[in-house]
């Protein structure tokens, strides 16, 4: 018994001893250079803004630091334009020589975007956007995603159409990569044909001529998709079209903490679906939701608490590496063992690297504020993968 306990004893202080020469040499080291790419100009600003300002959110709790080693963040605006994201590829990885690279706003920015960054071996950690292409057969190992994969979303409303009996629904997107796989995964859940699909330009603001023909075809309800500037115009223009509470209003990524503000009382009773909402209850996300709050002076949409979550994961992984990128293997790893304590609750990765998680369903409400916010009313779908991860030849 004696010889267990010394050899205890030799185990815990040779594990002490390791972690403090990891921990003293992590911050002995030059400091570590993260790129952050997002909208950050332009009509979409604001995600881009909410996504850096969640992930600065949790380093700035943290000392500037990562897995104990000195981070310096160099921003990257990709305008919404894929050939701008490709030129700050360049740089990033050139210039600067990040070896991770963060953020990502739309997914046509991320498409153009992902090869050129984990083709070079660079570490691709995605907090927004989520092609299915990046799920399935153009995954990769170098590239970890904190959101979702695009078509989740959608899937978590189709199930709630389904359930609340809808028969003649008209689906309405802008029309690129997010939008299509928004409908695709709409219409898994939802099964039911479409009454209609209406697709729109993705710089479109007037949606009038849009709405005539959707108050032309009554329908039972209608499933858009319109993040930023466009939830804030296409909503304030259905209410002004007099359809608000005729025809209910089923969402992703339109009804959120950035819009909210906004739309105020023309979102009230609109239902959305996601990963993230300010109402989880659960210990990180509650820290997170007040430490933004103090901190910003917003409710937090699920674009910054997916990128304080990217934060969050990073930290995990360095810290299992003594702060080191370079041993890219190693990374890779301490990365997809997801060790943090995500403000979503319960999180892991798929063989895909995209998260299996709980999607819920919000109401737009009024808190104990006066505050429009969004209010859990389901969880339809827990544990939920992706339809495309089988296509991903990783295991």
């Amino acid at each position: 018994m004696k010889k267990h306990h010394r050899l205890m004893g030799v185990c815990i202080g040779a594990c002490m001893a390791l972690a403090t020469l990891a921990a003293a040499h992590a911050a002995g080291q030059e400091k570590l250079k993260i790129g952050f790419m997002a909208e950050l100009s332009g009509p979409q600003a604001a995600l881009g803004q909410d996504m850096y300002d969640g992930f600065m959110l949790y380093l700035d709790r943290n000392g500037g630091k990562l897995g104990g080693r000195q981070v310096s963040v160099v921003k990257a605006d990709s305008q919404l334009k894929p050939e701008v994201g490709v030129q700050l590829v360049e740089s990033l990885t050139g210039r600067d020589d990040v070896p991770i690279i963060v953020g990502v706003t739309f997914s046509n920015v991320m498409l153009a975007v992902h090869p050129r960054i984990t083709q070079k071996k660079v570490f691709l950690i995605g907090t927004n956007a989520g092609p299915s292409q990046l799920a399935g057969k153009a995954c990769s190992p170098y590239f970890f995603s904190t959101s979702w994969q695009n078509d989740q979303q959608a899937e978590v409303v189709g199930h709630y159409a389904a359930s609340r009996g809808y028969k003649r629904v008209i689906t309405m997107v802008p029309n690129y990569q997010s939008g299509f796989d928004f409908v695709t995964g709409f219409k898994r859940y939802y099964k039911a044909p479409l009454l209609d699909e209406i697709y729109t330009p993705l710089s479109q603001q007037d949606f009038s001529a849009e709405l005539t023909r959707i108050a032309a075809s009554k329908p039972d309800a209608v499933f858009v998709f319109y993040p930023g500037g466009l939830g804030v115009n296409f909503l304030r223009q259905y209410q002004q079209a007099g359809l608000l509470g005729r025809i209910p209003v089923l969402s992703a990524s339109t009804t959120d903490a950035i819009n909210l503000p906004a739309q105020r009382e023309s979102a009230l009773g609109v239902i959305t679906g996601t990963a993230w909402g300010p109402d989880l209850d659960n210990e990180a996300n509650r820290a997170f939701v007040a430490g933004f709050e103090k901190k910003y002076g917003r409710i937090p949409s699920h674009y910054a608490a997916q990128s304080y979550d990217g934060a969050q994961l990073l930290d995990s992984a360095l810290k299992k590496t003594g702060g080191r990128v370079e041993d890219k293997s190693a990374f890779m790893a301490a990365l997809r063992q997801a060790d943090f304590p995500s403000v979503r609750g319960a999180f892991k990765f798929g063989n895909n690297n995209f998260p299996v998680q709980d999607m819920h369903v919000f109401e737009v409400v009024k808190d104990a504020r006066g505050r429009v916010t969004l209010k859990t009313i389901a969880t339809p779908l827990k544990d939920h993968r992706d339809a495309y991860h089988a296509e991903c030849p990783m295991e």
